[in-house]
């Protein structure tokens, strides 16, 4: 990409990302509100509200979020696998925006529809659904949050891809070819020090896995996304 193209996309991506991270946090406060409330028409407007910001705002963002954050990545020497923090990004990236969208289209709708067919003066009540967008959306801000944070520190370095890549680059433009041996398709993963693989990524890994699973099984347990639309 020219200099121009690229501060275009990394301004586009950075918008893109706060945005869904404010919105989310904003969609965190109405099914607060929604959940605690005993206001009729609180309750009403927070869940219409929820549905509105998360089709117009939330879907578009974080969608142009993931493909400006695809486009920064492959036009620039960073890469979508060169690096285990970009690798890491982007797969939070990808899983957050698909459960989002199946998330929004499901649950949210279902609870809108929900709302807005109670009966005039009754209070709306949504059931286990109210509590189930709440967690959901205090994850969600916990995941941009963690997205946000890894595109600022940039923490674990290089992936073996990513150092092979390096020496080819590093090669070429000596003009000599890579020689591919056996000890450098199979050398341990290191960091940008040249260090060993920090163990805070094995870590980092873990904690995201008990996380990913934790929701999974949360939705099974109580019905899973399809219970939400009835």
């Amino acid at each position: 990409m020219t200099p121009a193209l690229r501060k275009f996309n990394l301004t586009a991506h950075i918008t893109s990302s706060v945005g869904w991270l404010g919105a989310v946090a904003s969609f965190l406060v109405l099914s607060i509100a929604g959940l605690t409330s005993r206001d009729v028409e609180i309750v009403r407007s927070a869940y219409l509200a929820m549905n509105l910001i998360g089709q117009f705002i939330i879907v578009p963002l974080s969608i142009a979020a993931l493909l400006t954050g695809i486009v920064q990545s492959v036009g620039t020497h960073w890469g979508l696998f060169r690096y285990y923090w970009v690798l890491v990004k982007f797969i939070l990236t990808i899983g957050a925006t698909l459960l989002l969208l199946l998330h929004q289209y499901v649950a949210v709708t279902g609870a809108a529809r929900q709302v807005s067919g109670a009966l005039p003066g009754t209070l709306p009540t949504v059931g286990r659904l109210g509590t189930q967008l709440a967690g959901d959306a205090g994850l969600a801000v916990l995941v941009l949050f963690v997205i946000t944070a890894l595109g600022v520190y940039k923490p674990w370095g290089r992936t073996p891809y990513g150092r092979r890549k390096e020496r080819q680059d590093r090669c070429q433009a000596q003009g000599e070819m890579p020689v591919a041996t056996p000890a450098l398709l199979h050398a341990p993963s290191v960091d940008m020090t040249g260090g060993p693989l920090s163990p805070r990524f094995k870590i980092f890994l873990v904690i995201l896995g008990v996380i990913v699973t934790a929701f999974v099984v949360l939705h099974l347990v109580r019905g899973g996304f399809g219970s939400h639309a009835h």
